[in-house]
């Protein structure tokens, strides 16, 4: 059986939308069918407050045992006392897991930093360290029986996203329509493509064959326009400014591709979707610690909040349908009605 797809929700600029996406994505695809692990490698660790509660997260967050966090399984690597340890996967839903996030995963970062270069010598602990939280996603996966991998990302260019950078196979890119996410994708873009060739050399050095490393594809899935205000099925005029820059950024800065001509993001077969923004919705979900498609009345989505859900929920779906396109992933036969 091969190993599943990685996919890195990732942007140089906070404040997209990249945790929420990634949240809503994660439950969409369980609700296809798909068998889904999603690991939180942002130490702002706002993916696993968005399923977890404050009291579950302080009982992972230990202080006196271990941790039921990615940073556990890292640390006797990182400290030089042992191997990569287990990993506990928290079960969300049926087909849903969750790697939870630490705070002190930033710890790791001057470590990752260091070993970066050491690769290049074809020193062993260099490799180590730097494919260690691929190893544990991997094995966790694969324990589970995963199908699909989530990866949220922190917003930088530093040595820790590297290293989780280089454990993805496709990166998603969220965009918001300003200015400060268009220079944020002019950033990444060429970083992306200059830590995939830097690995691929190290890649090459490994001198460990027994040694199971991630190849680092790091290739472009797309990107998702967020929350942009719409009028009339139409952007307003401030967002779409913006937006209509993103297809030639997108291509020069992330594909290295000089545009022949500038579609629109509706054009352009690398928009994935433009979702709007959800507006009332978002609080109830976070309240009720539920993906706005999944609403109910209970929760407090009644009146024009049920037309709203059910937007949501068709969104989501046309979403997950074309990522598993590109992915070349089919949703489960059983599970299509």
């Amino acid at each position: 059986m091969s190993d599943p797809p990685v996919v890195a929700f990732f942007n140089n600029k906070g404040g997209v939308g990249k945790t929420s996406l990634a949240y809503h994505l994660a439950w969409m695809f369980a609700e296809r069918g798909h068998r889904v692990l999603a690991a939180d490698l942002d130490p702002q660790a706002n993916l696993s407050a968005a399923f977890l509660d404050e009291g579950r997260l302080e009982e992972l967050w230990s202080e006196t045992g271990p941790r039921g966090t990615i940073a556990e399984p890292l640390r006797p690597l990182l400290e030089g006392t042992g191997g990569l340890g287990q990993v506990h996967v928290e079960t969300v839903a049926e087909r849903l897991g969750l790697v939870v996030g630490d705070l002190s995963l930033s710890a790791f970062e001057d470590e990752l930093s260091a070993q970066w270069p050491a690769c290049l010598d074809r020193r062993p602990r260099a490799f180590r360290i730097t494919s260690a939280m691929w190893r544990v996603i991997m094995e966790a996966a694969r324990k589970r029986g995963d199908d699909l991998i989530l990866i949220d990302v922190g917003p930088n260019l530093g040595a820790l996203n590297r290293s989780v950078l280089v454990a993805s196979d496709h990166v998603l890119i969220p965009l918001a329509p300003d200015l400060f996410s268009l220079q944020g994708l002019r950033n990444l873009g060429p970083t992306l493509r200059r830590w995939r060739v830097e690995w691929k050399t190290r890649f090459e050095s490994n001198p460990e064959r027994d040694l199971s490393l991630p190849t680092g594809n790091m290739q472009p899935l797309g990107y998702v326009v967020l929350q942009h205000g719409v009028r009339l099925d139409r952007p307003v005029k401030a967002y779409g400014r913006w937006i209509a820059q993103i297809p030639s950024t997108y291509r020069s800065a992330v594909l290295g591709e000089l545009p022949d001509s500038t579609p629109t993001p509706a054009e352009d077969p690398a928009c994935l979707a433009m979702l709007k923004h959800y507006h009332s919705l978002i609080p109830l979900g976070q309240e009720a610690r539920k993906p706005i498609f999944a609403l109910k009345p209970a929760d407090g989505a009644i009146g024009a909040h049920q037309q709203g859900v059910s937007l949501a929920f068709d969104d989501f779906a046309k979403l997950a349908e074309r990522i598993e396109g590109a992915l070349g992933v089919s949703q489960p036969l059983w599970a299509v009605s």
